[in-house]
């Protein structure tokens, strides 16, 4: 695979030419995403591949993550684009399961070739794929186990599988720890119903330097800022927070506004009004005794002055979603007005570097470098996905590839009771769910017919636990083995697979406008027609 500057580009999905129709246009996408399947195959398993990717500032990106890789690969062609989606969607749903989810539904699509090849209708194949999936749906729900959410131990044992092929598997029990803390820090019950926002409450900060065993969760906000004023204080012991949304500054007019002066005496007042109104301003946040002062907005040296003579600390120019974090974390409310601050909009749930009872939390991340803490903040982020999708869906399935090999034995026993074209169809996704064992034990140097074959007769035999080892490429008991992940990253996996291939296997036909059909779509309408 050539290296261009703009990242990783396959040049083997060429754009599509002016048209494809019938069965050359589902080869054609079937093709592309194969192709795009096979980039990330080696990337699946604890024995994973890495892929070393240009950016084109000169970067280097080093990482096995699917949906990181995915996102540097330029591509051309419109199945390959959809197929990036994939990854996309799995990362934002579940932040696991994206090398598994591409796999998967380019090996759908690649069975699938064999029964257009054989003149079944896409619409029987897609049908057959619905059935499917019910089928393999029922089986996660009779293999799964419950999990209990308040056990560590299962919590992080959990968290390990979704880490155990990453990069920071070194330090897994670390940042098993990190995304757990994390996770159950910005958890919340809002009216009885259950948030874990991680992605606005759970701030990542990476500072290079240090030791990666150095990394924390603060139970607060770290913000990278400095106070205004070198006079006022850096430690304070349980403050009293006021956070605003408004300018500690003279109020400026809101358009271009003139001033006519003509008497020196007028220019002075100009400043003395401006300056009455900065007074008012901060005698006004003065009344509720803070001890900090955080806006989002400017502070003039006048509102400095009197608010380090008061003894009071401020910050200025902090982000609208840092502010949110501190408002959450402190009890406090942002105020948009001075003059609308009322004494339970102080926030007062802090000590010293942490929070009493806080919502929201800052993971600090050390390394060695810039690239290495990048790779870290993607592992973690996969890691507190999976721990907040158990929060909502406390079961679990055995991993190692047992969970698609249960279904695939289910479903080739359905095939057996299916009448009609459609049988073809169901042996077809059950051949195609072996692939994550095969891969597997591909990846760890293995015998695959060999595991494959005893694996099938394990399930055969109604033993659903067993899997694959990733270390070995053998098979054992995941019960045993202790390897299990979350149910609902693998709901999701086959539900985006299998939708992904029945909208693809639905197009017949891929048309590309030219450059003058669509100079005469943007063409505004004759005189005449608007005339009339």
């Amino acid at each position: 695979m050539p290296q261009s500057s703009a990242g990783l580009t396959l040049q083997c999905l060429d754009a599509a030419p002016e048209r494809h129709s019938g069965r050359k246009a589902q080869i054609s996408n079937i093709t592309a995403a194969k192709t795009v399947a096979d980039v990330i195959r080696t990337c699946l398993g604890p024995k994973s591949m890495l892929k070393m990717i240009l950016d084109p500032m000169g970067g280097i990106i080093l990482t096995n993550d699917g949906n990181a890789i995915l996102r540097e690969i330029d591509v051309a062609h419109p199945a390959a684009k959809n197929m990036i989606e994939l990854s996309r969607t799995q990362d934002e749903e579940c932040g696991d399961g994206t090398t598994s989810v591409i796999v998967l539904a380019g090996e759908i699509l690649a069975q699938s070739l064999s029964q257009l090849e054989r003149d079944v209708h896409p619409v029987v194949i897609i049908s057959a794929y619905n059935k499917a999936l019910q089928s393999a749906l029922e089986v996660i729900s009779r293999v799964s186990v419950p999990i209990d959410t308040s056990d560590d131990a299962q919590m992080l044992a959990l968290i390990k599988t979704s880490i155990g092929t990453k990069f920071v598997v070194r330090w897994a029990d670390l940042m098993c720890r990190l995304a757990l803390d994390a996770v159950r820090t910005v958890s919340a019950d809002d009216a009885g119903v259950r948030t874990v926002d991680i992605k606005r409450y759970a701030r990542v900060e990476k500072v290079p330097g240090g030791e990666i065993e150095d990394c924390r969760v603060l139970s607060g906000v770290m913000l990278n800022k400095d106070i205004v004023h070198p006079q006022m204080r850096r430690r304070i012991h349980g403050p009293r927070i006021v956070l605003l949304d408004c300018p500690l500054e003279y109020k400026k007019g809101e358009s271009q506004t003139n001033i006519e002066i003509s008497k020196e005496a007028d220019f002075a007042r100009i400043n003395q009004i401006e300056e009455e109104q900065v007074k008012a301003m901060v005698d006004r946040v003065l009344e509720f005794r803070p001890d900090l002062v955080i806006t989002e907005k400017g502070i003039s040296d006048y509102a400095q002055y009197f608010l380090a003579k008061a003894n009071v600390s401020a910050l200025r120019r902090v982000r609208k979603s840092d502010n949110n974090r501190i408002a959450r974390a402190v009890g406090a409310t942002i105020v948009n007005r001075v003059e609308d601050l009322r004494e339970s909009d102080i926030g007062t749930r802090c000590g010293l570097f942490n929070c009493t009872t806080p919502k929201a939390c800052t993971i600090l991340l050390r390394g060695p470098s810039k690239d290495i803490l990048n790779e870290i903040d993607r592992n973690l982020a996969d890691a507190m996905a999976v721990a907040r999708n158990v929060v909502f869906n406390p079961t679990l399935v055995p991993g190692g590839g047992a969970v698609e090999m249960a279904i695939s034995v289910g479903l080739h026993a359905r095939a057996r009771a299916v009448t009609g074209v459609e049988a073809g169809s169901f042996r077809a996704v059950a051949d195609a769910l072996e692939v994550i064992p095969r891969t597997l034990v591909q990846n760890a140097g293995g015998n695959a017919i060999r595991a494959l074959t005893a694996l099938r007769a394990k399930h055969a035999s109604g033993e659903h636990s067993w899997g694959i080892d990733g270390e070995t490429g053998e098979i054992v008991d995941m019960k045993t083995y202790k390897l299990y992940e979350s149910a609902s990253v693998k709901i999701q996996t086959f539900k985006t697979a299998i939708e992904a291939s029945r909208v693809l296997l639905r197009v017949d036909d891929v048309v590309q406008a030219t450059r003058k059909e669509r100079r005469q779509e943007q063409a505004p309408p004759p005189e005449e027609a608007v005339q009339e």
